[in-house]
């Protein structure tokens, strides 16, 4: 049997078993799979004079890109081609970093291809951060547009430099990409264990984590990801996720295209409920997921305002609020399914199609996944650590993460793979959220590491210790807050409050900014550590309307900041 037949026939069975948790979980096993591209025996061999629409674009402006399975497929071509002439050879690193654009499935495919490793990059990074990925993940071709050129114009590399859109001096024309034969020949044979994406991920040390990715653990390790969201062939599947981060991949590459699904792209500039809805109902998305952020806002409008033909519907990133669930059940029909993943993973645990579903519980582990709640000494508890059996290791896996064996063997331990996140399950196998095993968030689904936020505090001269916190909020659900101590002969002012958030903002990307600042003393154990628990709990035990302290600065607060 062939390797695409392989990949295929477990495919099939997800899909023939969509609605069948029972025998999905009992009976599904991950392919067996030595050598595998996923782009040339799998994406390459369904668009083989596919003109179903693989790619869907529309701006909030109006334009719109479509592009086929066949079209995607030689265009992926050309760009192999291209990126060969310029050197790009298996094994190889190229940072991308680009706003929602064809480019960006053209270049994912074309590495995949040439057996390259694409290194996501949002476009929110600073320069610093971009040192940082460029250093660390040894990289040899950065793929941008002219925007990201000026965020790289002082950093030095022997790197080569290819820009998407307008022409830029010292900067090669990615344009040149469609002029190549449409013909692409492989070099060599690629192993699913070749190393395919590696993402940066924020955790609680100063500097992000390196998580790769193999030919085997996401292309194919995606089939949970489809079944989780319930996509069949003919669906127009629509994901809120920016590009740089691992959700896009999951929702807007992988899964979709596994099942021989359209992935819709609506790019806007500021996020408008009302938009969204027309574009719902005038593009008949059928599926659709997006953060708890998106579906917040999204109920403040009239769902019932626009007929709309969502099949599924669907959050993940952080626990969704039961009211928000109802209110789009009343409108739509439908109900909104949790599900649980990580950048190391695809969608681990999940509320499959068809199943009944329990408030607040994410739903109950995907096929594939074996999940074990363990305690500190790897005892199986009621609650604990989501832990993944490794004993067979599942497709869905992270190789690891690069240069940093002393992590690699400590969240493997017990043997099973640790996740960082507690939770709990009940007597039906569901299980819920309880929290981090460590003080990492998400906010708006971004995920934030308090140690990165309070080492850019501390770099400010009035500064003496800070600890952040997540603080809720009724529409980002979680909000980056500083508790500060300054030094000696510091006062506390809104003038000073002010400066701070200035000084964070010329620091940190956007998604990271501190969004609430307190002068305060911090509560601290006998030995000197900061007790960032205590500060958890009482901003989660804060009520709503519950008045400030003098001392509290929000950032909506200050005009000055509203740009």
């Amino acid at each position: 049997m062939s390797q695409t037949e392989t990949f295929r026939r477990a495919r099939d069975f997800l899909i023939q078993h969509r609605e069948d948790y029972e025998t999905a979980y009992r009976e599904f096993r991950w392919p067996v799979l030595d050598r595998f591209n996923w782009a040339l025996d799998w994406f390459d061999i369904i668009a083989e004079g596919n003109a179903r629409t693989a790619l869907h674009i529309v701006e909030e402006y109006g334009a719109e890109v479509s592009v086929s399975y066949a079209e995607l497929a030689e265009r992926s071509n050309r760009v192999a081609t291209y990126l060969r002439r310029h050197g790009v050879d298996r094994g190889h690193r190229i940072l991308m970093m680009l706003p929602n654009c064809v480019q960006i499935w053209e270049i994912m495919l074309a590495a995949m291809k040439l057996g390259a490793c694409v290194i996501p990059a949002t476009t929110l990074l600073t320069p610093e951060d971009l040192v940082d990925r460029i250093e660390r993940g040894r990289v040899g071709h950065v793929i941008t547009d002219p925007s990201g050129t000026e965020k790289l114009r002082g950093i030095d590399g022997q790197f080569k430099r290819h820009v998407v859109g307008d022409q830029v001096p010292g900067w090669m024309s990615y344009e040149d990409a469609y002029e190549e034969a449409s013909f692409f020949l492989p070099h060599g044979e690629t192993m699913s264990s070749d190393p395919v994406l590696l993402y940066f991920t924020s955790g609680t040390t100063a500097k992000p984590k390196l998580v790769v990715h193999t030919q085997r653990s996401y292309p194919v390790g995606h089939l949970s990801t489809m079944y989780w969201l319930g996509l069949r062939e003919g669906d127009v599947h629509m994901n809120v996720s920016s590009p740089g981060w691992a959700k896009h991949a999951w929702s807007n590459f992988f899964a979709p295209f596994n099942a021989g699904a359209t992935v819709f792209v609506y790019n806007y500039a500021r996020f408008s409920a009302r938009a969204l809805l027309d574009v719902l109902a005038k593009y008949e998305i059928t599926t659709m997921c997006a953060p708890p952020t998106v579906w917040r806002m999204l109920i403040l409008d009239d769902l019932t305002r626009q007929k709309v033909k969502v099949r599924e519907a669907l959050s993940a990133g952080e626990p969704l609020n039961p009211e928000v669930i109802e209110k789009v059940r009343a409108a739509w029909g439908v109900t909104i399914r949790d599900g649980y993943g990580q950048t190391e993973t695809t969608a681990q645990i999940g509320n499959s199609p068809g199943q009944k579903l329990k408030p607040g519980s994410m739903g109950r582990p995907l096929p594939g996944y074996r999940i074990a709640l363990l305690d500190e000494e790897g005892v199986p508890r009621e609650e604990g650590e989501i832990s993944i059996a490794l004993d067979p290791r599942p497709a869905s896996l992270m190789a690891g993460y690069e240069g940093d064996p002393n992590l690699n063997d400590f969240v493997t331990r017990h043997g099973h793979y640790h996740t960082g996140d507690v939770a709990e399950r009940d007597a039906d196998g569901y299980i819920t959220y309880v929290g981090r095993a460590d003080d990492v968030f998400k906010s708006s689904d971004y995920r934030i590491s308090p140690f990165e936020l309070e080492s850019a505090l501390i770099e400010h001269d009035d500064i003496a210790e800070a600890a952040v916190v997540p603080s809720p909020d009724p529409v980002r659900g979680l909000l980056p807050k500083a508790f500060i101590i300054l030094k000696p002969g510091r006062k506390p002012s809104r003038e000073l409050a002010l400066e701070i958030f200035k000084f964070l903002r010329r620091r940190l990307a956007p998604y990271k900014r501190i969004r609430r600042l307190e002068f305060s003393d911090l509560p601290k154990t006998i030995s000197g550590k900061i007790r960032r628990v205590e500060l958890r709990k009482r901003e989660e035990a804060r009520k709503p309307d519950a008045p400030r302290s003098a001392l509290e600065f929000w950032q909506d607060d200050f005009p000055e900041l509203r740009t």
